[in-house]
């Protein structure tokens, strides 16, 4: 992130006079007649940029969260409005939301190559995040409203989004395909562990850097801060139910600014690694543009926490609460463990070696609770957290396969 302020101010700096302080100075003063920002645009206008059919679909929650969902319901190429189009729901993982699926564009990017083989195709956003910001009665300013985890986000949101997607195809269907990254896979095993009825609503799921239990992770970041983060203590309480990294709209057109392919501070963009996943050696540069001007994206500090307490504890649990809580919402001292082995859809878990986030060792636990799981280790050594999106080959290597099982088990029920 200071990264990210050097290059803001680089921009202010760059987008004035020649003489660098003064003007430095007076854009801090009156920063409008001095920078030019180019409008903010949306997912849906990001999908329409490529002539694709974008919709957007407000959706309250049963807790009184009002997320948003964007849509591309058919593929121009095909017009195909009037065929059966199966469901795919693609979740963001955390500081995220569904802009990081437009940035590799057309070619590359999995929700419009799903559009163009003949998908009906939804991308969500978490509570919390900058598309997700209203509730029915609490107001952001509110420490209520960031009171939850990625466990409401799960039980609640991808539950809503399923329901929603399934109600509003109109075409009887009564089952998805869902794909997730990092927390979008954890809301994933949390929905369907918690309410496993869920699980006969998905045809296949696929789990991009599958992150429930945390013994094994590397991140140094998580490591170090885990032992004051993940525990209940004077620390975790005055972090908690706060927004972390907001979205902030100045900021990021500053960044886009400065990081369209034209800038003068481009290169600078370029050396800039991804969101703080560690060092991404594949990384399709042409996409971080769009991923800066659009994260990060906010997020609850409890998910952070929650997080960090699966990494203290070893367990893939609920959250924790503290002992007098705990026994009044769970009946136990203790948070209960996720019973995964509920989990009786058919589970994909694409995974790397060189993934600081989920361990190796760690996936290799959880899929040996999951009933019906098939396991896609990535065969280069160097394949990281952020690389399932934003790998220069990621068509080749996550897009065409899950596709090819997605249309096989559609061609098999037909």
């Amino acid at each position: 992130m200071k990264t990210c302020l050097w290059i803001a101010l680089l921009v202010a700096i760059a987008g004035v006079g020649a003489q660098p302080t003064e003007d430095l100075l007076r854009y801090l003063q009156d920063p409008d007649p001095q920078l030019t920002l180019r409008p903010k645009i949306t997912t849906a206008d990001r999908i329409a940029s490529h002539g694709y059919p974008a919709e957007t679909h407000q959706v309250v929650t049963e807790d009184g969260y009002n997320i948003t969902l964007f849509r591309i319901p058919y593929s121009h190429k095909l017009q195909n409005q009037n065929a059966h189009r199966p469901i795919v729901l693609i979740q963001h993982g955390l500081f995220s939301c569904s802009d990081a699926w437009m940035c590799t564009g057309p070619d590359s990017g999995i929700g419009f190559m799903l559009a163009d083989a003949g998908y009906d195709v939804w991308f969500g956003n978490a509570r919390g995040n900058s598309y997700s910001r209203n509730h029915i009665s609490r107001s952001t300013n509110h420490p209520y409203f960031w009171r939850f985890s990625w466990h409401e986000i799960g039980y609640y949101d991808i539950a809503a989004m399923i329901d929603y997607a399934l109600a509003t195809n109109d075409q009887g269907q009564t089952a998805i395909h869902y794909i997730g990254h990092s927390q979008g896979t954890t809301v994933f095993f949390a929905l369907m562990s918690s309410r496993p009825e869920y699980n006969a609503k998905i045809k296949t799921a696929h789990m991009l850097a599958p992150v429930a239990f945390m013994s094994n992770m590397s991140d140094k970041l998580v490591r170090t801060l885990s032992p004051y983060l993940g525990h209940n203590n004077i620390y975790a309480a005055f972090f908690k139910d706060q927004e972390f990294l907001p979205h902030n709209d100045l900021f990021s057109k500053l960044l886009y600014n400065a990081c369209a392919p034209h800038s003068k501070l481009y290169g600078l963009c370029n050396s800039m690694s991804y969101m703080g996943e560690g060092v991404e050696q594949n990384v399709n540069m042409t996409a971080l543009p769009i991923m800066i001007e659009s994260h990060p994206a906010g997020c609850s500090t409890n998910q952070i926490c929650h997080y960090m307490q699966e990494q203290q504890s070893g367990c893939f649990c609920r959250y924790d609460h503290g002992r007098t809580k705990n026994m009044e919402i769970y009946g136990q001292p203790t948070p209960p463990d996720y019973p995964v082995e509920k989990i009786t859809s058919e589970v994909h878990l694409w995974y790397g070696d060189n993934d600081t986030m989920a361990a190796v060792e760690d996936v290799e636990r959880l899929a040996e609770k999951l009933p019906n799981r098939v396991m896609h280790h990535m065969e280069d050594p160097k394949w990281a957290h952020g690389d399932f999106s934003l790998h220069k080959e990621v068509k080749k290597f996550i897009n065409d396969p899950i596709i090819e099982i997605m249309n096989k088990y559609e061609n098999n029920i037909m």
